[in-house]
């Protein structure tokens, strides 16, 4: 169901007018970037209707479409409540007929560049090979200009730069719902069939200057990404398109979908942004200013809904308007979990101590932090980015309640707030009282779809009680759908020490050597270097002795190794446990080619490569972290003349010396990463060097792993002879990697 348009003659909520002294919230340059006016504002709740009119507005282009997004999957049917939807229905089909069949048209999609993972995780195909099947006025980039663990996170579809839609939604899977969230809903199904959990999101459209400064957002996007400058559709000339000259009196398409309702005519719209520091860029706050001057400004209610309760800045906002006597309620809505145990770890812990201080600091009852859940008691994924400050103001956008959304991750919001009219006369009156009345529509009907209630239950409650804890307290129900207080469980060792070092959710882009000392202790004392290096070369000798000279070495087995990768290839995030199996297992010196050895065998050549060497690099990176840490000198000086000699090799030559010793190794895995740590060698070469010297091997292992399984259970001539092949040609890399030691050596270099 789409937001209806308000009547003005409706009168659900007490209006409040705000005092004629009140500023403007929305200000350029301080909490948004631009306030553009749009003729049109709409806001489309679930995907069952946003994907409804993405596609619909997406027919009616003409010049240009342009689709960013955190994620994009081709796959997705975008109307599949329709019997016979009109076609074409799949998303990736419709964008190349739209190219196909409209001359005059051109489509960029653009997409965060390590998304292209979920990709192959999902064995669709990836974005570069989807470019070069498509037709040429059909693009599709990745875009990598974002510092490290940043993510590209806006959603943005723009038509012809006369219809933008911004907010929480990306057109990809795991997002179609109806506004009723049943527990069990035939048509909530992953292009491969699975079922996932009710899922909940808002967009904002707009049309008018504020769809075209959205479309100067994308080209400037487009532009870092690929150094390439789009022309705006309305400065397109028709000979560059091979097209006749349109007539200068013919009226420009309304890309506006016919179904979709205003919630407002004529107003401002802010577009407030976050965008990291970086590549020469200062950084753009405007989402977080954005955040804690409207809590400030707030008088009677502040909704919030959001993925993530994490962000410090919000949290402090909102505590010192708990500290009042007489400050404004705060509901924040959220999810029971997210999807992946990394989040949950990240971001749990992070709410559960947030939570904690904020009703400490409620001496006066008026926070609640409430978990959507449907039929059955099942968890809704709320992951929605909305903030409604009183009736006043409106923000949908991509941006979470999380600490990188504030100044790490790029993001995009749209506000929109009522005009003061206070000081005007009855027309300026009348149209601030329809938008503070719009406002109030979406916050109520957002609280009624939470409840399972009609709008107009939950506005006739609040105008009896003034209150909006105490009207959700009155409708919710204890089942079915409803809005749940969140009882969070204090958070265990591990998610307390992931929320305090904010190595996931960090405020502002952090170096990667701070991002693994965050994890590792504070620097060890000079005078400590001895006590520490002694108990590392312990522990080293002492494993080595183990997994060589007691009963841990039948643990050392492939059969053994593989049993236990087997059990883990079948939970979820499977290869990601795997990837800290290999961590782990480079802590105790476990044999790291037997893990290679059994990762083929287990998972077969196409995820056995990349897993293996994932694992095997996250392994290298954490040992050289350790190392790094406890620094060169002790290192050498109590690790004997080997451990000199690795050390000065990897310090003088880089990358060479790297791939050679990865090649050809001169000291257990282990051992090697600790000396290249404490070593002089850049982490980047490091790094590129660990991945040439071992990429080799693990296709090589991987291969041949998987060819021995299959002559083992085929055990036909065509898969001996292959098996040969494979193996010798495992033997002709360890036999080019040995003789380009070889020659390196000879060569007197290092």
């Amino acid at each position: 169901m789409l937001v209806p348009a308000p009547d003005p003659s409706r009168r659900f909520l007490p209006p409040e007018p705000a005092p004629a002294q009140a500023s403007p919230i929305l200000v350029p340059g301080r909490n948004c970037w631009r306030v553009e006016r749009a003729e049109r504002v709409g806001v489309i709740v679930d995907a069952e209707d946003y994907f409804a009119v993405a596609k619909a507005a997406m027919r009616r282009a003409r010049r240009s479409i342009y689709l960013t997004a955190w994620d994009f999957d081709a796959r997705i049917r975008l109307t599949p409540q329709m019997r016979r939807p009109r076609r074409p229905d799949r998303l990736g089909n419709l964008l190349n007929w739209l190219a196909a069949t409209r001359p005059d048209l051109t489509i960029h999609v653009l997409k965060w560049d390590y998304a292209e993972l979920f990709d192959l995780a999902r064995w669709s195909q990836p974005l570069f090979l989807r470019n070069w099947l498509s037709h040429p006025r059909l693009h599709y980039r990745l875009d990598s200009d974002h510092p490290t663990g940043a993510c590209h996170h806006q959603k943005m579809l723009i038509v012809d730069d006369q219809l933008a839609f911004c907010g929480g939604l990306d057109i990809t899977a795991n997002r179609w719902d109806t506004r009723a969230h049943r527990a069990d809903e035939p048509l909530r199904r992953q292009p491969d069939g699975a079922p996932y959990e009710p899922f909940h999101d808002v967009m904002m459209a707009v049309d008018g200057d504020a769809a075209r400064a959205l479309g100067d957002l994308f080209r400037e996007r487009w532009r870092r990404a690929t150094g390439c400058t789009l022309t705006p559709p309305g400065e397109m000339k028709p000979e560059r398109l091979g097209l006749k000259r349109l007539k200068s009196d013919r009226p420009k398409p309304d890309p506006w979908p016919p179904n979709l309702t205003p919630l407002a005519r004529g107003i401002g719209v802010g577009i407030a942004r976050t965008d990291p520091r970086w590549n020469g860029r200062d950084e753009v706050r405007e989402v977080e200013a954005l955040h804690v001057e409207a809590i400030a400004a707030a008088r009677r209610f502040i909704y919030l809904e959001s993925q993530y309760f994490a962000s410090v800045a919000v949290a402090d906002a909102i505590k010192a308007r708990l500290a009042e006597p007489d400050g404004p309620e705060v509901v924040v809505v959220n999810p029971v979990r997210t999807t992946s145990w990394l989040e949950n770890t990240v971001m749990l812990g992070s709410r559960a101590r947030l939570t904690r201080e904020l009703r400490e600091a409620d001496r006066h009852g008026r926070f609640r932090l409430y978990v959507a859940l449907t039929d059955g008691g099942a968890c809704i994924t709320v992951h929605a980015k909305v903030m409604v400050v009183d009736d006043r103001l409106l923000r949908i956008g991509s941006a979470n309640l999380n600490n990188r959304s504030m100044g790490l991750d790029s993001e995009c919001d749209l506000a929109i707030e009522a005009p003061h009219g206070a000081e005007g006369g009855a027309e300026s009156r009348a149209e601030s009282r329809a938008v503070r009345h719009a406002i109030a529509d979406v916050r109520n009907g957002l609280i009624a779809e939470h409840l399972g209630v009609a709008p107009e239950s939950v506005a006739a409650e609040l105008r009896r009680r003034g209150s909006l804890i105490r009207t959700i307290e009155t409708l919710r129900r204890s089942d079915g759908r409803t809005l749940k207080p969140l009882e969070d469980p204090e958070p265990g060792t591990l998610a307390a020490a992931v929320a305090d070092a904010r190595v996931f959710d960090p405020e502002r882009p952090v170096d990667p050597t701070e991002l693994v000392l965050r994890f590792l202790p504070s620097r060890i004392p000079r005078r400590h270097h001895w006590i520490a290096l002694f108990a590392i070369l312990l522990m080293v000798v002492g494993f080595w002795g183990l997994w060589n000279h007691t009963p841990l070495r039948d643990w050392a087995q492939l059969d053994v190794v593989m049993d236990a990768m087997g059990r883990l290839q079948g939970v979820a995030l499977g290869p990601l446990w795997l990837i800290l199996l290999y961590v782990a297992g480079g802590f105790v010196m476990f044999p790291l080619m037997l893990l290679i050895a059994a990762t083929a065998i287990v998972m077969g050549p196409w995820w056995g490569v990349p897993t293996a060497m994932g694992g095997a690099l996250a392994s290298a990176t954490v040992l050289f972290w350790v190392g790094r840490r406890l620094g060169r000198k002790p290192i050498e000086r109590y690790g004997g003349a080997l451990v000199r000699r690795v050390s000065q090799r990897l310090g003088d030559s880089g990358v060479l010396t790297v791939v050679g010793v990865r090649v050809v190794p001169v000291a257990p895995f282990t051992v090697v990463n600790l000396v290249a740590g404490a070593s002089r060698i850049r982490f980047l070469d490091y790094l590129i060097g660990t991945m040439l010297g071992m990429m080799p091997g693990i296709i090589a292992f991987n291969l041949l792993g998987h060819q021995l399984e299959r002559v083992l259970t085929e055990p036909t001539s065509g898969e001996v002879a292959l098996l040969a092949a494979v193996a010798a040609v495992a033997l002709g890399l360890g036999w080019v990697g040995n003789a380009v030691m070889k020659k390196t050596r000879g060569s007197g270099k290092p």
